[in-house]
């Protein structure tokens, strides 16, 4: 079964190391990005594949050995190299798990203060501010597309964006004295994330006709006017009645721009949810109702600790993860992530 596999793997990366190279292909930029996506995704396979096939070399050259005559180095060689062929093995079928469709996507990030107040739209301001420094540190770009009133809604581009960021989606819980706590009393406040994967127009169709797209002037903290023109620009989707507002542009049409894109994603996340509601997609579900009690994480300032009980994994250097070095989470989940995939893989009927 394993040798299989691993004969599948070496021609699969054989035929995309083949392609990527191809004058035809190199000189169509879609069929060049989708043999490049295909070639990074096989090659991490087909690295432990070439070390499955030395180690399974090795095995046979030390069983010869022991063959001819008992040797204590041999039956060393012939234990290490049979040990590190069953993790070669378990490490190939992660790596061949199927993956998320949408991993390769940019995304569309929403943070919203939860419960607790004052203190919930300041603790969302620090997770907008981490997911950014994040961003940043794994060499991902960037993109405001909206902040204020506890609210914080940007991209993030580059490759692999939501394979990386997915895992944020859900309710943070914070645990700290407030600024504002004269008693010295530790508060718990939430704030929602969702993470969307940016639709490009050929994912979803969106007729003009189910659009209203209403203009007014935007306006600052406690409704100042900081425009003198209609340049705030505000999308309702009829059909799904989902809302979409923009007004941090001088410009209305790069409003309704950053609009049209949040929206895509909101409606390819619906989309994609109604046809994998087992997954539990859904952003409503990935959001929940930030209330205390729903979490993926909680941030203890007093212990200086990060929860992430999905996994139910404890770190002690909030300190480090607020400033963007979420690598050990991602990681961690990611394998958790491809394990229940294999699972659930290995249970499907044939």
């Amino acid at each position: 079964m394993i040798e299989q596999l691993v004969d599948q793997i070496e021609v699969r990366f054989a035929e995309a190391t083949r392609d990527i190279s191809d004058p035809e292909v190199v000189g169509d930029r879609r069929r060049f990005a989708e043999a490049g996506r295909v070639f990074r995704q096989l090659e991490p396979a087909a690295r432990i594949a070439e070390e499955w096939r030395r180690a399974v070399d090795d095995e046979a050259g030390a069983r010869e050995l022991l063959a001819e005559a008992e040797d204590p180095e041999a039956r060393e060689l012939l234990e290490r190299a049979r040990a590190e062929i069953a993790r070669l093995e378990d490490e190939i079928r992660l790596a061949m798990v199927e993956r998320d469709p949408n991993d390769d996507r940019n995304v569309i990030v929403e943070v919203q203060g939860g419960a607790g107040g004052d203190e919930a739209g300041l603790w969302a301001g620090d997770v907008y501010r981490m997911l950014t420094r994040y961003a940043e540190r794994r060499g991902l770009s960037t993109e405001p597309l909206e902040a204020g009133e506890s609210k914080y809604t940007f991209a993030i581009k580059g490759d692999g964006a939501y394979s990386i960021f997915k895992f944020e989606g859900g309710t943070h819980r914070v645990q700290r004295v407030p600024a504002t706590e004269s008693q010295g009393r530790t508060h718990t406040s939430t704030a929602t994330v969702a993470v969307l994967p940016e639709a490009e127009d050929v994912d979803v169709h969106i007729d003009h006709n189910d659009l209203q797209i209403d203009v007014y002037r935007s306006s600052g903290p406690g409704g100042q006017s900081v425009n003198t023109t209609d340049s705030a620009v505000r999308i309702t989707h009829k059909p799904s009645k989902l809302v979409v507002s923009m007004q941090d542009e001088k410009s209305q049409l790069q409003n309704r721009e950053k609009a049209m894109r949040v929206l895509r994603a909101r409606l390819l996340e619906q989309a994609q949810a109604a046809q994998q509601a087992e997954l539990a997609a859904d952003r409503r579900a990935q959001v929940g109702t930030g209330e205390r009690s729903e979490k993926i994480r909680t941030y203890n300032y007093g212990e200086h600790r990060v929860t992430d009980h999905r996994i139910n994994l404890t770190t002690h250097n909030l300190d480090a993860v607020l400033a963007g070095q979420l690598d050990e989470l991602t990681e961690a989940l990611r394998s958790d992530e491809k394990r229940r995939r294999l699972e659930a893989q290995a249970a499907a009927p044939a």
